[in-house]
């Protein structure tokens, strides 16, 4: 039996990373490595390792309120995110497919929220960006269709969090493939685990410590 490993790979930055330490390469493949060698799949033959993303947002935008000219495509976040798609793309047996982001205008920060005030002040950097990312949902669906209805994987190794793929794994476990989805210290919701003939716990592997400057002073 052979296995594919179908990635939401803006979910598993979210798991891996965090937005003052984004998620590295050497971050993605220790989390391969583990998953390659978990029990339930060592022993099977890997057919590809899907990633899908969408490559950082271009172009810019004036912020409300005074807040200036912002490029999105010059953060520091949007660079690390360049860097890793692109060394995802010489990985071995790792296929990148690309979704879009879109800007939807601005937004006020959520912390910026609070539950028990009837009224706040917001200032210009208490607004965010709506960003939206199209289309990865969209292939991951198609995939899982492609692989199951193609006899290329007779196992669906899906690393994702969103409910809306529970369609697509209903429809591969009717034309015989079964569905494994991965879990990353989090809760499976229920209709996913429903669907669902095995469930995956990664362990969370410790990221690589990153060296101090021996000339910083």
């Amino acid at each position: 039996m052979r296995y594919a490993v179908l990635i939401d790979g803006g979910f598993v930055k979210r798991k891996l990373g965090s937005r003052a330490q984004p998620t590295t390469i050497s971050d993605v493949t220790r989390f391969l490595e583990c998953l390659k060698a978990h029990p339930a799949l060592e022993n099977l033959p890997l057919h590809r390792i899907y990633w899908y993303d969408a490559f950082p947002l271009l172009g810019s935008a004036m912020r409300p309120l005074r807040g200036g000219r912002v490029d999105f495509g010059q953060s520091a976040m949007a660079e690390a995110n360049r860097e890793l798609l692109s060394q995802l793309c010489t990985l071995p047996h790792v296929s990148v497919r690309r979704g879009e982001l879109v800007f939807r205008g601005w937004k006020v920060r959520n912390d910026r929220l609070p539950a028990r005030e009837s009224s706040v002040i917001i200032r210009n950097n208490d607004i965010e960006p709506n960003i939206q990312q199209k289309g990865v949902d969209m292939r991951i669906g198609l995939d899982i269709a492609a692989l199951t209805l193609k006899r290329h994987a007779d196992i669906i190794v899906l690393v994702a969090g969103d409910s809306d793929f529970v369609p697509a794994m209903k429809f591969a476990r009717r034309e015989g493939a079964q569905v494994f989805l991965v879990t990353l210290g989090h809760a499976i919701r229920s209709e996913m685990r429903e669907h669902a003939d095995l469930a995956l716990e990664i362990p969370e592997a410790p990221r690589e410590r990153v060296k101090p400057d021996a000339h910083a002073a």
